[in-house]
């Protein structure tokens, strides 16, 4: 139901209908559902920069479905684009041709200047189907002996929970008890060029995977000129670069992508998240023909991956980010957020690190993190942490300068209680 007292694609929706309170949703969950997440205690919300829970208190959201919501919970047109394909057709095997497809993979090729795209459906399915590709490449192309293709990683990548993904994880939560684990896989420091190097020396490295910004990790930013280097080496060393843009893309950092705050060019680019601006799973690999072209009719599917449904969500998602000029919005935001995260005492927060609205503050060792995350909720902002004392802040951008201010005043109020 829209509320037309607030602010469209802000403040727009909110749940009327109350027929389970929150303690009953949390019991069905926690009783018939698999416990693989802990999700915040005594929450559950529904649409907007603010959500509202099943009582009707109101929260800023400041976590974006891990930057899946850049362009707000709900956005109307990309509702009404979802309602009018749902009404249309929503799937039909790769076996045949849609209407959709062509025109979705022309639009998001043009834009970002690549040859074609694999339209898949998870973040971590891009990840699986990058390596994938760039196995494929080194066997094909780079001449890498059959069976021996490997492929590097960063120390404190997070790119999904499959069997690959946690083989090439450094976070023991992600990957103990899951092995064998996935071979060829190598991991080495994150921002570190001389590592990289050494290990581009091997002529059986196919592929580099790692995130512009590493989100997951704590919003860890790397040296200005480390991205231009991995260009460099990868080329001279004849190694696809492919960047993991699922949560870093998409205007969240102030740019499409994050690679572009260094005017560089990766071989493969891996998106997801805002691509469907939070209506249902949509990821995309692309890529130039020299990469792409590897891979052929059998070698590589998805049942839903192309599927007219998400074609319509995810071009009007896009559309929506460049029309309403979100990804230049949020470089002007990330100095008002900084700001105002800097006024918090140092002996509360060590650290503010970001770029866009992609935030991270570090909670000194005297407060618990997760504690703080708590009474953020109870005062009417939902966030998360992440590794250790770190918590991560990343609302829509669709968020308004003086909600910024508003909710980072929240965070200050919370984090000055703990003097008292």
């Amino acid at each position: 139901m829209c509320n037309k007292q607030y602010l469209p694609r802000v403040c727009t929706y909110r749940m009327v209908d109350q027929k389970l309170s929150s303690k009953e949703i949390f019991a069905l969950e926690d009783k018939h559902g698999c416990r693989n997440y802990s999700p915040v205690p005594k929450l559950s919300f529904d649409p907007g920069v603010f959500v509202w829970d099943v009582e009707g208190k109101k929260y800023f959201d400041f976590l974006s479905a891990y930057s899946a919501v850049n362009q707000g919970h709900c956005h109307p047109r990309i509702i009404n684009a979802l309602k009018k394909q749902a009404e249309n057709l929503t799937l039909v095997s790769r076996a045949f041709y849609s209407d959709q497809l062509g025109k979705y993979e022309k639009y998001m090729t043009s834009l970002l200047g690549y040859d074609r795209l694999l339209p898949m459906n998870t973040g971590v399915e891009g990840g699986e189907s990058a390596c994938k590709i760039a196995r494929k490449w080194g066997y094909d192309v780079k001449k890498i002996p059959e069976g021996q293709a490997k492929i590097i990683f960063a120390e404190g990548n997070f790119w999904g929970r499959t069997l690959s993904a946690v083989s090439a994880s450094t976070d023991p939560s992600c990957y103990e008890g899951f092995g064998p684990y996935m071979p060829g896989f190598k991991v080495i420091p994150y921002n570190d060029v001389s590592a990289l190097e050494k290990e581009l020396q091997d002529p059986t490295v196919a592929a580099f995977m790692v995130e512009p910004i590493q989100g997951e990790a704590g919003v860890v930013i790397p040296d200005d000129g480390y991205l231009k280097k991995v260009r460099e080496l990868c080329t001279k060393h004849n190694v696809l670069w492919i960047a993991d843009e699922v949560q870093t893309g998409l205007g969240r950092t102030g740019k499409l992508l994050a690679v572009q705050h260094e005017g560089v060019r990766p071989d493969i680019v891996i998106l997801g998240k805002a691509l469907s601006g939070g209506a249902l799973p949509v990821s995309a690999v692309l890529a130039d023909n020299s990469v792409m072209g590897v891979i052929k009719p059998g070698t590589h599917g998805s049942t839903y991956g192309g599927n007219p449904l998400a074609c319509a969500v995810a071009t009007e998602a896009i559309k929506v980010l460049l029309d309403e000029q979100l990804c230049e919005k949020a470089a002007k935001l990330e100095k008002v957020m900084r700001e105002e995260l800097e006024k918090i005492p140092k002996d509360k927060v060590t650290t503010v690190r970001g770029r866009g609205l992609m935030f991270a503050i570090v909670v000194h060792d005297r407060i618990s993190a997760y504690d703080v995350v708590m009474r953020l909720r109870d005062a009417g902002l939902l966030t998360k942490t992440t590794h250790g004392q770190v918590i991560r802040l990343a609302p829509p951008l669709v968020i308004t300068e003086q909600q910024i201010r508003d909710g980072v005043a929240i965070i200050r109020q919370v984090l000055n209680s703990y003097d008292k």
